[in-house]
C-alpha cells in the first residue's frame, strides 16, 4: 500500500513543499516539489494569504495521508523569523486538520539524522542524501525544497525506526524511553538519539 506524505519547510519569504510516495521496504519516490515565495516588502496579511492558498492547493491536488512540518525553537532564529515560521505552521496545521489529515512536527536534528544518520549534517549533505534517497539526477534546489523533501522522508521512515526500538516505561517516571534493539542501522541510531534529545527539550519547555 502506497502512503503519500507532504513535507513543509515553513517560511514567510520561502516555504518549501515536497510530496513523496512511500512504498514497501521504505522505498520512496518523488511526486512533486516547489518553493512557495512571497515578496518580503509586502504586508503580512496578503503574504499569509498567498501561502495559505498554495497550501490548500497542494493538499487538495495531492491528497497526502500525512503532513510533516519543521519544528523551530525560538532560540534557533531571530524573533521576526520565528513569528513568520509559527504563523505559516499554524496555517498548514489548520488546513490539514480541516481535511482530516494528520500533521506532525520534526526538529531539524531529527530530520538530518533520518536522511543522513548525522544530526548535525549541513545543508549540502542533506541535499545530497535526499538526491540519493529519491534517486534524482541532481540535488534538489534551493535548500528549502530539499528540506521539505527531507521532512517528508523523515515522516515516511518514522514507523520503521520505531520498530527497531520498542517503547518501555521508566519506573516511576511515567515517561516512555526509547530503547534501540539489535539490528538498528547507524542512521536509525542517530535518529533515535535526535528524537530523545528533542523529547527532552520539549519536556523542559512545558
Amino acid at each position: 500500500m502506497t502512503r503519500r506524505i507532504l513535507g513543509i519547510d515553513p517560511g514567510l519569504t520561502r516555504c518549501g513543499a515536497g510530496v513523496i510516495d512511500v512504498q514497501r521496504a521504505r522505498r520512496v519516490g518523488l511526486v512533486h516539489v516547489e518553493v512557495i515565495r512571497t515578496p518580503s516588502d509586502a504586508e503580512l496579511q496578503p503574504r499569509l494569504g498567498l501561502i495559505g492558498t498554495a497550501v490548500e492547493r497542494l493538499l487538495d491536488e495531492y491528497e497526502p495521508d500525512a503532513v510533516s512540518i519543521e519544528r523551530v525553537f525560538a532560540e534557533q532564529r531571530n524573533l521576526n523569523t520565528v513569528m513568520g515560521v509559527a504563523q505559516v505552521t499554524g496555517i498548514v496545521i489548520r488546513e490539514a486538520h480541516r481535511r482530516g489529515i494528520d500533521a506532525e512536527l520534526h526538529t531539524p536534528s531529527e530530520v538530518k539524522a533520518a536522511v543522513s544518520g548525522y544530526g548535525n549534517a549541513d545543508k549540502g549533505q542533506v541535499q545530497r542524501m535526499v538526491q540519493r534517497i529519491l534517486r534524482l539526477d541532481t540535488p534538489p534546489k534551493p535548500a528549502d525544497a530539499a528540506d521539505a523533501l527531507a521532512l517528508a522522508i523523515c515522516a515516511a521512515w518514522q514507523s520503521p525506526a520505531a520498530q527497531v526500538r520498542p517503547e518501555r516505561r521508566t519506573h516511576g517516571s511515567g515517561l516512555g524511553q526509547a530503547t534501540p534493539s539489535r539490528g538498528a542501522t547507524p542512521a536509525q541510531e542517530a535518529w533515535l538519539a535526535a528524537e530523545r534529545a528533542a523529547n527532552s527539550g520539549r519536556r523542559r519547555l512545558r
